[in-house]
């Protein structure tokens, strides 16, 4: 029987509802054979995960998703890092307290366009000191100025919109680098959030490569058969490695599922073997 993976997911420990372990304990009810913790910008998690891994009989792959400079909007998973790495701590140091002033900007942002809403009531749905922008769009949707988080993303929140804010994201050949050093494997998430053009997606990630990115995802909820198609072809040509996965949010995204995205996700365990043989050539 094939096994299938889930190599992007999010806890409460970001912007995700489920504790880690309840995430591990979703991977393994929907019948995957590995999961990936991927919170933005912490492993607060990890740890909780991996013993949960350890208990329910599913693999877990300790991650991070990192949030880097772009003119739209770009993300890198680091998969496999040494999360005691003091370098790689400090940088993450470093992105909470960045993510603190693009919190306080959206906030600002968002009062500026008439929404009335407070960090207090952020945080008080965040229920860790990880704030993101699926905490401000769940505030949007519970005070009725949304019918959705996903209208409140599609409105306001999302790249290009009005209350979007990019600043203070570290350089993404930099965040690739310290992934590097740290032991582990990078890969540019949800290639089609970039809004690039093939031909500058190309040049973007031909750079990224020559400062040691590993990857990109080649499987991702949002992709059609025409882009994943197009991603995973992309990748071979340059050499890249595949890596893939849902963006499980728990109720945050009530319409993505663990594994399975909106319905048609299916991220074979080759991508995985792939990704353990890149890992032990480092």
């Amino acid at each position: 029987m094939e096994k299938f993976i889930d190599l992007h997911t999010h806890s409460n420990k970001s912007d995700g509802s489920l504790s880690p372990a309840e995430v591990v304990r979703e991977a393994k009810k929907a019948g995957l054979a590995a999961v990936a913790l991927s919170d933005h910008d912490n492993f607060d998690g990890v740890e909780e995960a991996m013993a949960e891994g350890e208990k329910a009989g599913i693999e877990v792959i300790p991650a991070i998703e990192f949030s880097v400079k772009s003119e739209t909007q770009n993300h890198i998973i680091a998969l496999y890092p040494d999360i005691h790495n003091k370098e790689l701590n400090d940088f993450v140091d470093e992105l909470r307290r960045y993510r603190k002033e693009r919190n306080e900007e959206t906030c600002r942002r968002l009062n500026s366009l008439g929404f009335d809403i407070t960090l207090d009531d952020v945080k008080s749905i965040a229920g860790s000191d990880i704030i993101g922008r699926a905490h401000f769009g769940r505030i949007l949707y519970m005070k009725g100025f949304v019918s959705s988080i996903k209208e409140a993303f599609d409105l306001w929140l999302g790249s290009g919109k009005p209350a979007y804010t990019g600043a203070n994201h570290p350089d993404a050949g930099r965040t690739v680098e310290i992934i590097r050093k740290s032991g582990g494997l990078s890969f540019v998430a949800h290639l089609n959030q970039t809004k690039l053009s093939d031909g500058d997606l190309v040049k973007m990630l031909t750079e990224l490569k020559s400062r040691g990115l590993n990857g990109v995802e080649g499987y991702y909820t949002e992709y059609t058969p025409e882009m994943q198609e197009k991603y995973q072809a992309m990748a071979k040509d340059l050499g890249l490695l595949i890596s893939g996965g849902s963006d499980f949010h728990g109720a945050a995204k009530p319409h993505i599922s663990i594994g399975t995205g909106t319905g048609n996700l299916r991220i074979p365990y080759s991508v995985l073997e792939n990704i353990k043989k890149a890992k032990e050539q480092l």
